[in-house]
This record gives structure tokens, C-alpha cells and sequence, in this order.
């Protein structure tokens, strides 16, 4: 089935690992949308980021209602993923909003979630010095109540980021940082690989 709304970022072949890329923030030229993009690039080459772009479309969580279509098509992109890399800006020293409530939508019923088990990955990048270390922290708490297991290192927290990209393409302009995310993006093929063994 096609995704809209999902674009494919790397150099995947459609045997290796398959990654669906989430930003918490919306705005379109976001440095943490950016981000995934410059994860997806640096992924090994039998890996694929593909990112999911309608939380925006969300309406506020309510358990009265049914999944609205938006909430349905990234239920099922999770579900098809190997594993969820999430891009985290830091608001208020915690995750958005519509991270949040992306999440209240997809962890419900929590015994059905595509999250639930789904190996999971954290970005960010700030502007400041933080580098979004807060919000990460939230993040890896929320994700204990659907049980799926994150990537601890490495760590991904970008400080300054608007020295890091290019301001006209966002283009990730800086080496130190492309090192990184090729490490993490090895880490977390491999540790796909690994939960995969675990449950299987």
C-alpha cells in the first residue's frame, strides 16, 4: 500500500532494514525534520528512512472517537516499519504537543498498538546548548507504556544547530555531525537486528 504523506530518504534495496521517520516538529523547514533527512542519508545502504508527515492532521486525542484516517495510515506505516526513529525539538523543556498526541493516538488500544515492541530511536537538535536532552528523557518515559525498547547510544543531541545546516537548502553541512549520525544509524540497524532475534 502507498503511504501519502511518507517519503523515502537513503539508499534502500527493499531487503534490508526498514525505518519510518516521525518529526515532532511541524514546520517545514524544522531542523529536526532536517535532521531525520541527514539520518536517512547516513543509514548503511541495505537500510531506508522513510518519513511519516500528517501528525499535524491529528485531531486532539479522544477516546469517543474512531482512528481518523491520518491516525489509521501512521498506525499501519508503524506497523510495516522495522523500527521508528523520532525527531525531538524540545518545547518547555518537554516533547510538542502533537508528538504527544500523535502518541496518546497510536499506544491506543495499548494491546493492538503497532508501538507496542517496535524498537525505537531518538533524535534531536536545538538551537541552544540543550540539544533537546530533556525532551528526549520524556520521550524514552512515555515509551515504557507501549513497551518499546529504545536505542540508548548513541546519543543524538544536536546543540546549535543552525550552525550544523545549510540555512537555504537545510542541507547538513557539518562533518562531526554526519559521523554521528552514521554511527547512530548503524547502531540502530543493528539494533533492530537485535530485537528481532529476541523475539523471534
Amino acid at each position: 500500500m502507498q503511504y501519502t504523506g511518507r517519503r523515502e530518504i537513503g539508499y534502500g534495496h527493499g531487503m534490508g532494514t526498514s525505518l519510518l521517520g516521525i518529526c515532532g516538529s511541524l514546520r517545514k523547514a524544522s531542523m529536526n525534520r532536517a535532521l531525520l533527512v541527514a539520518v536517512g542519508e547516513a543509514l548503511p545502504a541495505d537500510a531506508s528512512l522513510t518519513l511519516f508527515e500528517r501528525i499535524g492532521e491529528f485531531p486532539i486525542f479522544n477516546s469517543d472517537l474512531e482512528d481518523p484516517e491520518p491516525v489509521v495510515e501512521l498506525k499501519r506505516a508503524i506497523a510495516a516499519a522495522d523500527g521508528v526513529v523520532f525527531a525531538v525539538p524540545e518545547y518547555n523543556y518537554s516533547i510538542p504537543g502533537g508528538l504527544k498526541n500523535a502518541l496518546d493516538w497510536v499506544s491506543r488500544p495499548p494491546a493492538s498498538s503497532p508501538m507496542r515492541g517496535k524498537p525505537v530511536g531518538l533524535v534531536g537538535a536545538a538551537t541552544g546548548m540543550s540539544g533537546t536532552i530533556r525532551a528526549q528523557l520524556h520521550l524514552r518515559q512515555m515509551l515504557v507504556y507501549s513497551d518499546s525498547p529504545c536505542l540508548l547510544q548513541p546519543e543524538v543531541q544536536i546543540p546549535r544547530a543552525h550552525e550544523r545546516f545549510d540555512k537555504a537548502t537545510g542541507q547538513l553541512i557539518d562533518a562531526s555531525t554526519h559521523e554521528l549520525l552514521a554511527k547512530f544509524g548503524a547502531a540502530m540497524v543493528a539494533f533492530v537486528a537485535r530485537e528481532r532475534r529476541i523475539i523471534g
